[in-house]
């Protein structure tokens, strides 16, 4: 696609709109919040954060830049790994009873994904389903502009420090779901590769495959001339699907991931490749926030709120939880072999950017190629054998489809359409894959 190619459907849109954070990418670069913070004009910040992280060295470094430039600081570490409505509400209890002027997240998706929701609902009080996304909830549209929101990323995943979104599981329903507004974006992100040096393998695993599948599934989404035009103009929504900006960073980010990614893995002290994990989060955020995700992520949702028993290597806690990286990633094969027909060429073009030697393939053979690329890369750093690995079975598909139908925001936003049958069979090509 390219940005002349305007055979649109009718009644598409013409356009697409460029959204971004301002990024501060670099070593050390945390250390920049306090003055960041001062310039935004915030006196009084709530820091969020878990408790993991709270005990790092990188929490220290924030904490004592903001009071070196003169910020009263009031420190919120209970964010919860992998977030609830609950875990939600209790942080906006926080939020309401610190009176911050601004606020600050350092840390995984689930810390600045709980950073956005206090921000919204400590500033625009409301019943909590009342900006979830329908059909979920009612989608009302966020009233006006939140406090100002520092996003420090801890871990190379989720790309949450630029996008407008935050996700959480319902439990009423035991399926994750979210609240999408550009007002949610966190005004600023300092991106600081140093924080990831720390992180095990295993999380690096699951935070990189994350990005690798928002890129993929960003350059492969419904094209943006393919969505209704949006009335008024000011209401087109974030997900516009691929567009010629989405499209240059997913590609970079899949370039990278397929050169560093398992070096990253493999090797806590390789610090160039875990640099560039960062940096291709940082870029396929910027993509999936313009662009959209699809079919493996509305999958996801459903794969992570029903688990039963599944425990991963180096993430805390008890609880049995699927990592969202993880959740994603496993139906990524088998959702890709089914949408390559879409666009055979551009599935074609995401495998050799990933890596894959695709020479002699044909347009025919474009699901098969990436789909056994993306298992490749499964395996080379240690991701489960499909949904079987992680505890489902056969006897399973009806419920993960009825858990990932309601993530309509997502579905509408892939290149084929998706029917509950659709799904079902997806999730069954997903459950093995060698």
């Amino acid at each position: 696609m390219s940005c002349c190619h305007h055979d649109d459907i009718d009644g598409g849109d013409r356009a697409f709109t460029v959204d971004a954070s301002r990024i501060t990418f670099g070593r050390g670069c945390l250390s920049e919040v306090g003055d960041r913070a001062k310039t935004l004009g915030i006196a009084r910040v709530a820091l969020f954060s878990d408790t993991a992280v709270a005990a790092l060295p990188v929490f220290e470094t924030v904490h004592r830049s903001l009071r070196a430039a003169g910020i009263d600081v009031v420190p919120y570490t209970d964010v919860r790994v992998e977030p609830t409505d609950e875990s939600f509400r209790q942080a906006t209890g926080f939020a309401v009873d610190a009176d911050a002027d601004g606020y600050i997240s350092l840390g995984g998706g689930s810390v600045i994904d709980t950073a956005k929701a206090a921000n919204l609902y400590a500033s625009h009080p409301a019943d909590f389903l009342e900006y979830v996304n329908a059909p979920v909830g009612a989608g009302t549209p966020v009233p006006g502009p939140l406090k100002p929101h520092i996003a420090c990323p801890t871990t190379s995943g989720t790309g949450s420090e630029v996008t407008g979104i935050a996700i959480f599981d319902l439990l009423s329903m035991s399926a994750k779901t979210g609240i999408a507004s550009p007002a949610l974006r966190p005004t600023e992100a300092l991106v600081d590769p140093d924080c990831t040096d720390t992180l095990p393998a295993n999380v690096v695993a699951c935070s990189g495959l994350d990005v690798l599948s928002h890129a993929l599934e960003s350059y492969t989404a419904r094209p943006f001339l393919r969505r209704p035009a949006a009335t008024p103009p000011s209401k087109r929504p974030m997900s516009q699907g691929a567009n010629p900006w989405s499209d240059l960073g997913s590609r970079e980010a899949l370039r990278i991931l397929g050169t560093y990614l398992a070096r990253a893995v493999a090797d806590q002290s390789d610090r160039e490749a875990r640099e560039q994990v960062m940096w291709a989060a940082t870029l396929a955020g910027i993509a999936f926030g313009n662009a959209g995700v699809h079919i493996p992520h509305a999958m996801a949702y459903a794969v992570a709120g029903l688990v039963r028993d599944f425990h991963p290597a180096g993430y805390p806690g008890a609880e049995a939880i699927v990592p969202h990286g993880m959740s994603v990633i496993l139906n990524a094969p088998a959702a890709f072999r089914m949408t390559a027909h879409t666009d055979p060429v551009r599935h074609l073009d995401a495998a050799t950017h990933l890596g894959a030697d695709t020479a002699a393939a044909s347009p025919d053979d474009a699901g098969t190629v990436l789909a056994d690329h993306l298992i490749q890369i499964m395996r080379a750093v240690g991701m489960p054998n499909g949904l079987g690995g992680v505890g489902y079975t056969g006897a399973d598909t009806s419920a993960l489809t009825d858990g990932a139908w309601p993530q309509q925001r997502l579905l509408s936003n892939a290149p084929v359409e998706v029917d509950r049958a659709l799904l079902t069979g997806t999730f069954e090509q997903a459950l093995r894959y060698w």
